[in-house]
C-alpha cells in the first residue's frame, strides 16, 4: 500500500482541480462580479482546501464552501455567518485559538482539529450535485488516510455526515449502530481492528439554522463539549 499523501500535498491538489468544470466556472464568475460589500476584496475563485494539521485527532466535514465567505478568503467557514457561530464554539471549546475568521492571515490556528467539506467548491444555490459530491470524495478519503490520530469525527448537516460514514464504509470500519441516522447530537461508533473512531452528527450552523433557532449556541457548545469528553476517554472495546 503507498504511503497515504500529508494534508499539504493533498490541498496542492485540491486547489488545481478541475473535476467539475461548471463548478470552477461558476466560482471564478463570482469571483469577478463579486458582492458589492466586497467589491474591493480579491476572491480566491478556486476549489477550498482543508484547514489544520495531520497531527489532529477530529476531524469537521461541512457541506461545500459559501460563493462569498470561503470561495472569497479560500479558508473553510472563514468570512461568512456560518464561521462566525462555528469559530467562538471551537474557540470556546479549546479548538481554535481566537474566536474570529476573517481571512487568510488573521491568525487564526487550530489545536487538535482539521475543518474540510464534502464539496470544496462553492455551488450555485449552496447545493452541489450528487455527482460533484462524487468527484470530491476522493479528497476526503486521502484527508481521513492523513489523520492517522484521528478520533472523533463531526458531520455538520446530513451531506457531511453521510460522507463521513461512507469514508468510514469505504475504509472497512464496521458502524454501531449498522444504519446510523443522522440527527443533532447523533452517535455513531465506528471499529476497525483496534481502532475505535467517534462520529457525531450536529446540525449545520447556516444563518437558516442559527437566526431560527434550530441551531443554539447551547446545542453547538455540547457537540464539541461530548467531543472533548471522548478524546480523554479509553476506547471502547468490542465484546
Amino acid at each position: 500500500m503507498s504511503r497515504a499523501r500529508t494534508l499539504d500535498q493533498i490541498n496542492r491538489s485540491i486547489i488545481r482541480c478541475t473535476r467539475c468544470p461548471q463548478l470552477r466556472a461558476y466560482c471564478a464568475d463570482v469571483a469577478r462580479t463579486k458582492k458589492r460589500a466586497h467589491a474591493e476584496e480579491t476572491y480566491w475563485g478556486k476549489p477550498v482546501p482543508s484547514f489544520g494539521t495531520d497531527d489532529a485527532r477530529v476531524l469537521i466535514v461541512g457541506l461545500a464552501p459559501g460563493a462569498h465567505g470561503s470561495n472569497r478568503t479560500g479558508r473553510p467557514f472563514t468570512g461568512d455567518a456560518s464561521g462566525e457561530f462555528l469559530y467562538p464554539a471551537l474557540y470556546r471549546a479549546g479548538f481554535a485559538s481566537q474566536p474570529q475568521a476573517t481571512h487568510c492571515d488573521d491568525g487564526l490556528v487550530l489545536h487538535d482539529c482539521v475543518i474540510t467539506s464534502a464539496g470544496r467548491c462553492a455551488p450555485p444555490k449552496n447545493k452541489p450535485t450528487p455527482e460533484e459530491l462524487r468527484n470530491c470524495f476522493p479528497y476526503l478519503l486521502e484527508e481521513f488516510d492523513a489523520l492517522p490520530n484521528l478520533r472523533v469525527m463531526i458531520g455538520l448537516g446530513s451531506i457531511g455526515f453521510d460522507a463521513i460514514l461512507k469514508v468510514l464504509r469505504e475504509r472497512g470500519f464496521t458502524l454501531d449502530p449498522q444504519r446510523p441516522k443522522f440527527g443533532h447530537g447523533a452517535e455513531v461508533r465506528a471499529h476497525k481492528g483496534g481502532r475505535e473512531i467517534v462520529v457525531l452528527g450536529s446540525y449545520h450552523p447556516s444563518r437558516q439554522n442559527t437566526n431560527t433557532g434550530v441551531l443554539t449556541v447551547p446545542m453547538f457548545d455540547a457537540i464539541f463539549t461530548r467531543t472533548s469528553v471522548i478524546l480523554n476517554e479509553a476506547p471502547q472495546a468490542r465484546s
